[in-house]
């Protein structure tokens, strides 16, 4: 598809927006994690402007927005106990379903896939939305492939501005970080992406241990490529003091959760969380990626984060994003 130069408007106004998605467009909404591209799912033409916008590849799937749990029989051919379960603790909310598809779902949506993602936005404006209209909207986060997520409507205009018509501002998205994705496939329950709900909070709602996804595994589910989320400036993540001796005289920019670095002093200093919050930090990260990227630092050295909760979600986008300076 030939690549569109059009006028972007950011504006609250929700009527603005149902009528350009109406009209097959696709705008940019709020949600509770992150902004996401929206267009409506069921119109082929429609997503393959999603895919035009961002200059996403085709073979890697969207998620689908609905209003509500009722609707999931529509585009999901078979919706286990486990799922209901875990929506009715967690939905709305940054909960993705990766279930079997009904012929509704276009397969340009899945990539392919017999499987579909499935999630219930929790933002309010998100929700507004959608009980609006009668079609669920296919929605990857608003912002170039392969680049950070924009957690408010101004990195949405930074990265798409000319591409879409309209971005719905809805304010800072609360979590400000991707959905958590689960699969289910016979008795088996698979964690496919880390996310804003962790895994032990999973598991408790279930009463039971569920599997990870390994890397390396094909790509059946959205956000599950190697190299992804990146700022431009590369990025390198580990032990903090022994990268900057390596990387000794350029100017570095420091991201770390909770502690400062005095000696050697960097030249930026990002702390995630001054109190140790894995929450608060999780919120920060993409912001602050992108705040990093403006500066003139050489490189940006990043914390490892605790591997348990959040920690795991936000050390999965920070390795994402540093694969694709070591490739």
């Amino acid at each position: 598809m030939k690549h569109r130069i059009m006028q972007t408007v950011i504006g609250t106004d929700i009527r603005q927006a149902i009528d350009f998605l109406r009209l097959g467009e696709v705008v940019a909404i709020p949600t509770e994690t992150v902004y996401g591209l929206a267009g409506n799912a069921l119109n082929e033409n429609a997503v393959l402007k999603i895919f035009d916008a961002k200059q996403r590849p085709r073979f890697n799937p969207l998620i689908l927005h609905v209003a509500s749990m009722d609707q999931f029989g529509l585009y999901a051919s078979e919706v286990p106990e486990a799922c209901h379960i875990l929506a009715s603790r967690f939905s709305p909310g940054p909960l993705t379903f990766l279930l079997p598809k009904t012929e509704l779902v276009p397969d340009l949506v899945t990539a392919g896939s017999e499987r579909v993602a499935i999630r219930i936005p929790a933002h309010p404006l998100a929700l507004e939305l959608l009980g609006l209209i009668d079609f669920p909207l296919a929605a990857p986060s608003a912002n170039p492939f392969g680049y950070v997520s924009p957690v408010t409507a101004q990195h949405v205009w930074d990265g798409l501005q000319g591409r879409i018509p309209y971005i719905l501002d809805g304010g800072p998205c609360p979590m400000g970080l991707e959905s958590t994705i689960i699969g289910f496939e016979a008795k088996d329950i698979t964690l496919h992406r880390h996310g804003a709900i962790p895994l032990e909070a999973i598991e408790e709602a279930l009463g039971r241990k569920i599997s990870v996804r390994k890397n390396g595994d094909p790509v059946n589910a959205p956000g599950q490529l190697k190299s992804h989320y990146a700022p431009h400036i590369p990025l390198w993540m580990g032990d903090v003091d022994s990268l900057m001796q390596v990387h000794h005289g350029k100017r570095i920019a420091v991201i770390s959760f909770h502690r400062r670095y005095v000696y050697p002093e960097p030249a930026y200093q990002f702390i995630l969380s001054p109190e140790g919050d894995l929450h608060e930090a999780a919120r920060n990260l993409f912001r602050v990626l992108r705040e990093v990227d403006t500066l003139d630092a050489d490189i940006i050295l990043a914390e490892r984060f605790p591997e348990a909760g959040l920690g795991r979600a936000i050390n999965d986008r920070l390795q994402r994003a540093q694969a694709v300076f070591k490739q």
